[in-house]
């Protein structure tokens, strides 16, 4: 493969949407409000307990007003940057109690240890927290991936529909883009990067619905079509 960074999605790309869905977002809607009522002195959960009150528009409103709108934006599925922090935080509880393991396809791992090991550099571009991300890939199905990665992105960089979020993950690449292949199921996020000049792939592992992009149905078939 003629490319020297990959950056991958992990929803419906390396991972089951279902576990989402179906694991990480149920655990968080119900610890989230204890965790917060414990912990919301700490400095880390007092300032995206601020920035939620900046995006409620109300300066004043008190904790549980903020942990209603919290689980208002989980169960909208809201790509909000203060709730996916506090989510991660809550789901880093989870994981290192043993309370569930982050689910990795068996061809993502074993395609990544691949491509680490030619010298491609790999990194994760999701909506959910670096932090979040990280968290997932540590305690996987298969073990601590995070030594395969070279860097993290989430939604401070960008919208993932937006072309300038694309933009700036190039600038701080440093690559050319015809050199970046980016791997994602949502045929936006991949419009987005291909108006750049990035490498496109669309993986369809479950119901996603084709687009103009080539298509790979798990990451051994991502070695195949760009070889």
């Amino acid at each position: 493969m003629n490319y020297r960074a990959i950056i991958t999605d992990i929803e419906g790309t390396t991972s089951r949407i279902s576990f989402v869905t179906d694991v990480l977002f149920p655990y968080a809607a119900k610890h989230l409000p204890e965790f917060i009522r414990q912990r919301q002195a700490e400095p880390a959960v007092a300032t995206e307990l601020e920035t939620v009150r900046k995006l409620m528009q109300q300066a004043n409103a008190d904790t549980e007003s903020c942990i209603a709108q919290l689980l208002t934006w989980i169960a909208d599925d809201k790509k909000v940057t203060p709730l996916k922090t506090l989510q991660g935080m809550v789901w880093a509880d989870g994981y290192k109690s043993g309370a569930f393991t982050g689910h990795i396809y068996p061809d993502v791992a074993s395609k990544l240890a691949d491509w680490h090991s030619q010298g491609i550099q790999l990194y994760v571009y999701s909506s959910g927290s670096v932090a979040a991300q990280q968290l997932l890939f540590k305690h996987s199905d298969v073990g601590d991936l995070t030594p395969l990665f070279s860097g993290y992105f989430d939604t401070r960089i960008g919208a993932k529909r937006e072309v300038a979020a694309y933009a700036a993950i190039l600038q701080q690449l440093q690559l050319p883009p015809r050199q970046v292949l980016f791997l994602s199921d949502v045929t936006a996020e991949l419009d987005a990067a291909c108006q750049l000049g990035i490498a496109t792939m669309q993986l369809v592992r479950e119901s996603q619905s084709p687009g103009k992009h080539p298509i790979a149905h798990d990451f051994y078939q991502v070695q195949e079509i760009m070889q």
